[in-house]
């Protein structure tokens, strides 16, 4: 940073499950409780910075979410940081140890010399909502594994009946336990008459259905109103990333997978359902493989689709309408393409 820069103050936060480790410029790093009276006592010191500050954190998932929603609440501005930006980051500055204190340095430096873009903390009822969904995906991965050990052991005659026996009764725990949690899911979806019309407009879309719309709209609602289309795509990890260095390296373009894997993991069933049953979507994936394009290549084209055509839906308010996301080509003019 330079030193003569005295517009604002930066300040990295390195979150653990227990602690706060602050680097604040101008100051010693000091330590603080991750528990509400350690929040109250960091914002204190924060506040006696002589300059406006410039908070960063990495995302850190639900260790550093209370942490950032006070700090949104009480007007700090802060930039959640993509983990992985934060690691190029530190190696661009040749950081060759790690350690807590490193860390904290590290996101000061971040916050002083990167582009800063301050977090919007998403509503109430979108982080309700993006709980109940991650905890049926972790539910879903659950019940997964335990029928694939169900099928393991129905292979084997040498394990007793007892281990299969406890298989299913955790399967059928794992089933009543994602039946009820999608229920309360869709009921606070219907108690949010803005919630209940984006579900709506998803369920429009052949290949979705309830569960997939769920999940779908518990990432989308991550995004502000005035967010565009790219930055969708983007933060889905859905954009091109390209490979190329004078005239030896030309890799073939691939997406950047630096985004949310969450709302990746929403739009892949939805999309293979819809490349086989949805007309237009059908016939964009064949086009695309008449092309040359993999199965996988064709696939992740229609997630993009998708996704251009739910934030077109929730703008204009309008359902489904594949018309308007490919034009159908004549038999003929697709097998001279």
């Amino acid at each position: 940073m330079n030193k003569t820069d005295l517009s604002f103050t930066p300040c990295g936060i390195e979150v653990s499950f227990q602690t706060l480790l602050v680097d604040r410029a101008g100051k010693a790093p000091r330590e603080f409780p991750n528990t509400p009276a350690g929040h109250r006592a960091l914002l204190a010191w924060l506040r006696r910075s002589p300059l406006p500050l410039r908070v960063c954190m990495e995302a850190t998932g639900l260790y550093g979410l209370d942490l950032a929603l006070q700090l949104a609440a009480a007007g700090i501005p802060l930039l959640v940081a993509n983990p992985r930006a934060v690691r190029h980051f530190a190696r661009a500055m040749m950081q060759r140890s790690k350690t807590d204190l490193l860390d904290a340095a590290v996101l000061r430096e971040f916050a002083a010399r990167m582009p800063f873009e301050p977090w919007q903390p998403p509503s109430p009822s979108a982080l309700n909502l993006m709980a109940l969904a991650h905890r049926l995906q972790a539910l879903t991965r659950m019940l997964a594994a335990e029928k694939n050990r169900l099928h393991a052991a129905s292979l084997s005659r040498a394990l007793p009946d007892l281990v299969r026996r406890d298989v299913v009764r955790s399967m059928q725990g794992l089933e009543r336990a994602i039946r009820r949690l999608t229920q309360e899911a869709l009921l606070f979806i219907a108690d949010d008459p803005q919630l209940a019309r984006r579900t709506e407009l998803l369920l429009s879309i052949p290949g979705i259905a309830t569960t997939s719309a769920l999940h779908l709209l518990a990432e989308l609602l991550r995004f502000g109103p005035d967010s565009h289309v790219r930055q969708w795509v983007a933060s889905a990890g859905l954009d091109p990333r390209a490979h190329v260095s004078g005239t030896s390296v030309a890799k073939k373009p691939a997406i950047s997978k630096a985004g949310n894997a969450h709302l990746r993991r929403a739009l892949y069933m939805p999309a293979l359902g819809a490349s086989q049953h949805e007309p237009y979507l059908r016939a964009f994936y064949q086009h695309l493989q008449q092309r040359g394009k993999t199965k996988l290549q064709a696939l992740v084209a229609v997630m993009r689709k998708l996704l251009h055509a739910i934030f077109g839906m929730f703008k204009h308010n309008a359902a489904y309408d594949g018309s308007k996301v490919y034009v159908l080509k004549p038999k003929a003019e697709l097998l001279c393409a």
